[in-house]
């Protein structure tokens, strides 16, 4: 059995490294997202018409369900919640 090495799960899960970066992007913004929410100290209810979503939504959120959320998605939640957004582009090592 050959043991392959990746820098992050991410890398490992993905099929391509854009992929993977897209993955890593929202995994952050779902994790700021998170504890800003919860850092609001309100139902789930309130905290999702603050966002404007349903409470379903808001609990796939609250869950870490990456998958049903895009970075689209996750960058427009980012910013009814009060947060701003930026985007780091560097040279691939």
């Amino acid at each position: 059995m050959d043991v392959q090495m990746f820098d992050s799960v991410f890398d490992a899960l993905a099929d391509t490294p854009a992929e993977a970066a897209n993955m890593k992007a929202r995994s952050e913004l779902l994790s700021v997202l998170k504890a800003r929410i919860r850092s609001w100290e309100v139902s789930q209810e309130a905290a999702a018409g603050r966002l404007g979503i349903t409470r379903p939504r808001l609990n796939d959120l609250l869950q870490g369900k990456i998958a049903k959320f895009s970075l689209d998605a996750l960058v427009n939640l980012a910013t009814a919640s009060g947060l701003t957004v930026h985007v780091h582009v560097a040279e691939a090592a």
